[in-house]
């Protein structure tokens, strides 16, 4: 699917952002680089002003910005789902960091944990429309930063065959789990060969400072080839300016921050411009992931993006609804549809999300794949072409039996041209009635009971699980993840 066809930016003000972005990397910079990255840097051509602040030229910039990556293929655990990065195709899939998790079973918000995450994996795997499983609860039973880590990416790997992406904040984590990726790719090196996990690197803490941890995790996961999910998250009204203009341009400037110091690193490494500015409202402070600016923030973010025709990521979906209700289908819809129309390579966290990233729910992941579906067939668009336009098929049914339901366009374009829900319902009120009058929402939860209690996936053999379990402290147990286990 090729988005961009919506540009709520004219090209003037394209221009006049990226103006603003180089003025900000070049006069004014980003404190708190790590001392080996402040080196690579000024070996590239940065400079240190008196301030402490790195200072990035425009040539430099406008360098690494010709030279990246415009397009990569980002692996899934089984290449059936490698999907293609860049050159306008528009991907969609989880995100997020949510410490709690709607209880299937007693309905009320709880913390989450490892077992969580494997459940959503498996979900995932399931869902035609969500491309990849970017972690999106936090497993709050682990003890360490170390166990998180380790933990999630066990869980990710073990719940499906899609491509993976994990938050990595220690630059520890990242050289722990190179042998669990290893093992599961084939053996020593061959991860680096198809890397199928992403490292979400959030390389800045907004505004225009570098996370020190986080560099170091960066340069960690660029040395061992993984693909580098680069997110500056401002908040538009606390920690990015109010102004939506200058909001975009610091989610710029901080994130082609990152890119720079990737590309020094590896001029072939897989990054992804991860603009991620999120909207306060004002009156309270809060996040409003479901706004009205949020959604011209991440479409703006993935304007600017394809005019630096880099590979990228935006937010949306994250509504503000702590339930599968109206409000989120709402926030969920046109939040995701402006992202998806502007042309973002991949929208994240467009699924499951509530509570402005808070929280998630089971049922979510289901109707948000639905959801996805639709938005994604509206960025197809119309085709035109000769058969589409049709003269010869309207002149044999004018001239014929008067109706298109018989004909051989219609059987073919059917399946081609259209998509048909998994949840929506579009039967007559009588039918529905007569069957049960459900609502969406309980379609979803049947969904959720058969996938989660039959699809236990078992692309990793048995004698790796053993090996990964004996050399790592992995806090799922074994026979929580085989059918009949008492919780499905």
């Amino acid at each position: 699917m090729l988005g961009g066809g919506y540009k709520p930016l004219t090209q003037p003000e394209v221009e006049r952002i990226h103006a603003l972005v180089l003025q900000l990397l070049e006069d004014l910079g980003l404190s708190q680089i790590t001392p080996s990255l402040e080196a690579r840097a000024i070996e590239a051509g940065c400079w240190v002003d008196d301030t402490g602040r790195l200072r990035f030229p425009r040539a430099l910039v406008e360098d690494v910005i010709a030279r990246t990556r415009r397009k990569f293929t980002l692996h899934g655990i089984d290449p059936a789902h490698d999907i293609e990065i860049g050159g306008g195709r528009v991907h969609t899939g989880t995100g997020g960091a949510a410490p709690t998790i709607m209880d299937f079973h007693s309905g009320r918000y709880r913390e989450s944990t490892v077992s969580d995450l494997y459940d959503i994996a498996r979900l995932v795997d399931r869902m035609d429309n969500i491309h990849w499983y970017h972690r999106s609860v936090v497993a709050r039973d682990a003890e360490t930063i170390l166990d998180l880590d380790i933990n999630t990416t066990y869980a990710c790997l073990s719940g499906t065959t899609k491509s993976i992406a994990i938050s990595y904040t220690d630059s520890a984590s990242v050289k722990a789990v190179i042998p669990m990726l290893d093992a599961v790719a084939g053996g020593e090196g061959k991860f680096r060969q198809r890397p199928f996990c992403t490292a979400v690197c959030c390389h800045v803490v907004p505004p225009m400072r570098f996370a020190t941890e986080s560099c170091a995790a960066l340069e960690a996961a660029v040395e061992a080839g993984l693909p580098i999910l680069l997110v500056a998250a401002g908040q538009a009204g606390a920690t990015a300016p109010a102004a939506l203009a200058g909001s975009v341009a610091q989610a710029c400037a901080e994130v082609l921050a990152g890119l720079v110091l990737c590309n020094i690193i590896d001029p072939m490494c897989r990054g992804i411009f991860a603009t991620w500015p999120f909207v306060s409202d004002l009156r309270t402070g809060a996040m409003s992931g479901g706004s009205g600016e949020q959604a011209l923030l991440s479409a703006a973010c993935a304007q600017m993006a394809g005019f630096y025709d880099l590979p990228n990521s935006v937010p949306a979906g994250m509504t503000d609804s702590k339930l599968p209700d109206m409000q989120a289908g709402g926030e969920k819809g046109y939040t995701v549809a402006l992202a998806a129309h502007a042309g973002a390579s991949m929208i994240h966290e467009c699924a499951g999300m509530h509570g402005s990233l808070m929280g998630t729910c089971f049922e979510s992941y289901v109707l948000d794949n639905d959801l996805l579906g639709a938005i994604l067939r509206t960025v197809k668009g119309v085709e035109v072409t000769e058969d589409a336009l049709s003269f010869d098929v309207i002149r044999d049914v004018v001239l014929g039996e008067g109706h298109y339901l018989g004909h051989p366009q219609t059987f073919s374009r059917m399946k081609t041209d259209y998509l048909y829900p998994a949840i929506a319902d579009r039967r007559s009120i009588s039918v529905w009635e007569e069957t049960g009058a459900r609502d969406a929402r309980e379609v979803a939860r049947g969904t959720v009971q058969t996938v989660l209690g039959e699809h236990y996936p078992t692309h990793i053999d048995p004698a790796i699980d053993r090996q990964l379990r004996d050399n790592f402290n992995i806090i799922l147990p074994a026979a929580r993840m085989r059918p009949g286990n008492g919780v499905w």
